[in-house]
């Protein structure tokens, strides 16, 4: 499926289903790797507005009004992104925020950090997402070096949080996972949720 086949998937969805918060981030997505930054920042938008809480939505609809060269907008959109991650504990979008903020010359807020995780996070291991430590996974969830990513560096809470949203992800987005275009969907929303990078991976470049 070429990427004007996925815009226009994702524009149905979106459209059938106007509530629909992974529709949208999804139709960002596509609009995004087409080049079409401000029908991205819309959707991405779109997004926040369904899912206050989606932090990497805060970051891509930044990154894509930047594109647009609408640094007041992005500006806006970043700041509230970055408390949204802060208060959630998600790093790595808290991150990435941080940095176009400091690209654009603007100041990153100082906001009040999750709590810290109660007595199942003990043991010293430190998710790579979140910054916060939790529990070691026995095991990678599966085979193959992205497997072993996850394991190396990602907490079984936060996996499970994935767990939970990947549901989500398949259920709204109505994917069929035999099918490679859905499963690539899939994947890209895990990586997306989790943080990874293609060069973190080893036997990626």
């Amino acid at each position: 499926m070429d990427i004007e086949q996925r815009i226009a998937q994702f524009e149905k969805m979106a459209h059938d289903d106007p509530d629909n918060d992974m529709a949208h981030f999804s139709l960002g997505g596509a609009y995004n790797q087409a080049g079409r930054f401000a029908e991205a920042a819309a959707s991405y938008q779109r997004c926040i507005a369904l899912n206050p809480a989606m932090s990497k939505a805060y970051q891509l609809a930044g990154a894509a009004l930047m594109a647009e060269g609408r640094e007041d907008e992005a500006a806006d959109v970043l700041t509230r992104g970055y408390t949204a991650a802060a208060e959630r504990g998600d790093l790595m979008p808290k991150k990435a925020i941080a940095e176009l903020l400091q690209r654009l010359g603007r100041p990153v807020p100082e906001v009040r950090a999750a709590p810290a995780p109660t007595a199942q996070g003990a043991g010293g291991f430190v998710c790579r997402r979140t910054g916060r430590p939790g529990t070691r996974m026995d095991r990678p969830p599966f085979r193959g070096p992205v497997g072993e990513w996850i394991a190396a560096n990602i907490t079984r809470e936060t996996w499970e949080s994935w767990i939970a949203q990947g549901t989500k992800v398949i259920n709204e987005l109505r994917l069929d996972l035999s099918r490679d275009e859905d499963a690539a969907t899939y994947d890209q929303h895990m990586r997306e949720f989790l943080g990874m990078e293609e060069p973190d991976i080893p036997g990626r470049t």
